[in-house]
């Protein structure tokens, strides 16, 4: 039945009575008359129709100067135009099973089309997902989890690093039953919770899955600022990275910005180097006694120092019931700059007032007091006073920190 049609269908082309073959291979032809097939019945007839004719285009000249025009078939006396595209004709059956002449081609054939372009495209994209996803064996992930995944981290912990308060007042929040996880309130601070699955709120707020990065800065203190963010009415060192955390949003977009605290603490009258950070295991490795982290000092004193002075300070005193003494004191050479005599004290036990009581003890009066180095990091001799400088890997390894 389908050789039947086919062949029907050849017949029917090579019997259409034109007046001119090169008239179906136009686009600017008009209307032709009706024409007839001679294998279908006689009542059968083809109307065709054409766009309507662009306008007349005109004459250009060739390379050899001659105007050239558009050429015209002298059996139908219209002019045909080269340059329009091919038409091709197309003869299907209608709902009644006769033939028929269109210019466009069947629907069926159309929609098989797209549905063939639409398979080859999801099949190219299954690939490249199951390309894009390769698969690892069980001891691979394991190692990775082990060994490159954060672990699950103590609920208060992760609140301090989120910024939500301290560890101390974030341990507050959760036995006020003021943080939910997964769903249920959390009264133990100790619970282990991975921000990234789960999902922690802090008085009806969603805690972001990304903690913030972790910071880490050194500042050259100036006098009269306390290490501590609680009290008001004293100017905090927090104050002097105003304008870092301001300046945050645009150096990182789309982060939170870190919540920052001093790592140990210098008193309100005495200047040097302090870090800053917001990695609480940094801070309390470097302040814990059991680091033995060395501080060196420059104490300005008022009088003259003589070895007397220098052994007392060395012999040490007793502070807050145990005896500290220093790791080394020495009388710096006399400077223009600098008309009072100057000691070079280095401690590492970093008792409250340490380096002030030792000195006091002496039977000497400290002028001003100034730390200048922390473990094998010295503070930069061209930082101002109340300037910071972030601190890098090389720099946190001087402190004996392997992040």
């Amino acid at each position: 039945m389908a050789a039947a049609a086919t062949a029907a269908a050849l017949a029917a082309l090579s019997s259409l009575h034109l007046s001119s073959t090169s008239l179906l291979t136009r686009r600017n032809l008009r209307t032709f008359s009706h024409i007839k097939s001679s294998l279908s019945p006689p009542t059968t007839e083809f109307n065709i129709s054409f766009a309507k004719p662009k306008p007349k285009p005109k004459p250009k000249p060739n390379p050899n100067g001659e105007t050239l025009s558009a050429s015209i078939d002298e059996s139908s006396g219209l002019e045909l135009d080269d340059s329009g595209p091919m038409f091709i004709p197309w003869i299907v059956r209608d709902e009644n099973g006769n033939l028929k002449l269109q210019s466009t081609p069947p629907a069926r054939l159309l929609q098989a089309m797209a549905d063939a372009k639409t398979a080859r495209k999801k099949k190219k994209d299954k690939t490249v997902a199951a390309a894009a996803e390769p698969k690892h064996s069980k001891a691979a992930r394991r190692f990775y989890n082990e060994n490159f995944r954060d672990k699950p981290q103590r609920l208060s912990k992760v609140l301090a690093a989120a910024g939500v308060a301290s560890r101390r007042n974030s341990e507050e929040l959760v036995f006020e039953g003021k943080v939910t996880v997964n769903g249920s309130v959390c009264s133990t601070p100790q619970t282990r919770v991975d921000p990234a699955r789960d999902v922690i709120y802090v008085n009806g707020n969603r805690l972001p899955k990304k903690l913030p990065p972790k910071v880490y800065l050194a500042l050259n203190k100036p006098k009269g600022y306390i290490c501590s963010s609680g009290d008001k009415e004293s100017k905090s060192v927090l104050s002097l990275f105003d304008d870092y955390l301001k300046s945050w949003d645009k150096k990182n977009p789309g982060r939170l910005k870190p919540r920052l605290f001093t790592v140990g603490r210098l008193d309100v009258a005495t200047t040097g180097l302090i870090i800053v950070t917001n990695d609480g295991d940094f801070a309390q490795k470097l302040s814990h006694p059991s680091s033995k982290l060395s501080k060196e000092y420059i104490a300005t004193v008022d009088g003259a120092v003589t070895r007397r002075h220098l052994k007392a300070i060395s012999e040490g005193t007793v502070i807050e019931g145990i005896h500290c003494s220093p790791d080394s004191v020495e009388l710096l050479p006399r400077q223009p700059d600098f008309p009072r005599p100057r000691l070079r004290i280095v401690v590492h036990e970093g008792r409250n007032h340490e380096v002030r009581e030792l000195v006091k003890n002496a039977g000497l009066e400290i002028h001003s007091l100034k730390r200048i180095r922390l473990a094998g990091f010295r503070l930069p001799s061209d930082l101002g006073l109340g300037k910071h400088i972030e601190l890098k890997p090389s720099d946190l390894r001087t402190l004996g920190w392997k992040s």
